[in-house]
């Protein structure tokens, strides 16, 4: 994966976005494009092409995994690297993340100051 420069944030929670936001913008020097429900991060991610999505597990009508799984049937989302970002965080619900084809699992809460890096460490990994 190149240079992580923009990030999707993909949360229902309004709170989050906002955090995530300042953390990632603000903290980690990233640009940050939003989106409340998978159906808004499946525009949103075929109109930016982010170089990574942060992706909720825990949302309304289109969960994280489903939006995932619509992520890659569209054509120009289908490379996008996805990290879901979820509180269960036992290790058969990572692994199952994982085994959908994601890069990463962050724990929520996750910690602002440390987010964009633990980001990039992840996209570090899958080079």
């Amino acid at each position: 994966m190149t240079e992580i420069r923009t990030v999707l944030l993909v949360d229902d929670d309004e709170d989050i976005r906002v955090i995530g936001e300042m953390a990632l913008r603000d903290v980690g020097g990233l640009q940050v494009v939003l989106a409340a429900s998978g159906e808004q991060a499946l525009e949103v991610a075929a109109r930016e092409r982010p170089d990574v999505i942060l992706l909720d597990v825990m949302m309304p009508h289109m969960d994280g995994p489903t939006t995932f799984r619509r992520l890659r049937e569209q054509e120009a989302s289908s490379a996008i690297p996805v990290v879901f970002v979820t509180a269960k965080v036992q290790r058969q619900e990572i692994q199952r993340y994982l085994d959908l084809g994601a890069i990463g699992v962050i724990a929520k809460p996750f910690d602002p100051m440390a987010l964009a890096d633990e980001l990039r460490a992840i996209a570090g990994r899958t080079r």
